[in-house]
């Protein structure tokens, strides 16, 4: 796949804004409970209503990460998973279903492959960027070159604690949108989301930001309608995650589609 076969964020969130509707965002970690299984999830998401994905790269690390994406990120890695799994995956996705698919990623596998190595197999996998929870534009230069040069998305991360000037920063370095967490603490799936995003999206786009979705925390139909009455986006991880662990792809295709009608 080559690098004119990519499909960006902003592309499927203004064609959704076109039709009077916001986007749903779907993560998944890659191989879990295995590779193929993994790539046969994401395509049930979009092939049930997500709009983009975001494959989440395993890490033995997962300090951001709730329960239930931890235990599948760890199955993942006592499963044999490699970095070069996730390209394979992203390929494998976009060779069947026509959405966006995002990395999501700690710092640390990017730097130990390589920044322009993985950044140029990303691209050429057909994806469309990445999702960086753990750095901020203040420390990613040469991420920022690299997407520069490759033409990738960026997604940071902005909080309701950040700073007014850390809200400006991010959403100058960001590209494709600016990803909005909800609460504060670990992913994970709750009974309310928070309303501190309301307010931290207002920020975003006092600040500039063409596109802002909101994760951590959305769960049922109800949230993501909540969610895009301000926002572009909902993003939804553990509920998928868990759907998928307790009921395999069958449970997941019916979660997802139960999802998207809250875009509607």
């Amino acid at each position: 796949m080559t690098a004119a076969a990519r499909r960006s964020v902003a592309t499927a969130i203004e064609a959704a804004r076109v039709g009077g509707r916001g986007v749903l965002v779907g993560y998944l970690p890659v191989g879990f409970p295995d590779l193929a299984t993994s790539v046969d999830a994401a395509v049930a998401l979009v092939e049930n209503g997500v709009d983009a994905i975001e494959l989440g790269l395993p890490y033995s690390d997962p300090v951001m990460d709730g329960p239930a994406i931890q235990r599948a990120t760890q199955a993942a890695l006592a499963g044999g998973f490699r970095v070069r799994d996730v390209f394979a995956a992203v390929e494998g996705v976009r060779a069947r279903v026509d959405a966006p698919v995002l990395v999501m990623t700690y710092w640390n596998p990017v730097l130990q492959y390589g920044v322009d190595r993985f950044a140029d197999a990303l691209r050429d996998a057909g994806g469309a960027g990445l999702i960086t929870p753990d750095i901020t534009p203040d420390s990613a230069d040469e991420w920022i070159a690299v997407s520069e040069r490759t033409g990738l998305d960026r997604v940071f991360l902005a909080a309701p604690t950040s700073s007014d000037e850390r809200v400006r920063a991010t959403v100058a370095a960001s590209r494709g949108f600016v990803y909005a967490v909800s609460t504060m603490g670990i992913t994970g799936a709750r009974a309310d989301v928070d309303a501190a995003a309301r307010r931290l999206v207002a920020r975003l786009r006092e600040a500039g930001a063409a596109n802002a979705c909101v994760g951590i925390g959305i769960s049922t139909p109800a949230h993501v309608a909540k969610v895009l009455e301000y926002a572009d986006g909902a993003i939804v991880g553990s509920a998928l995650v868990t759907a998928l662990a307790e009921g395999g792809v069958e449970r997941l295709a019916r979660l997802a589609s139960e999802l998207a009608r809250g875009t509607r």
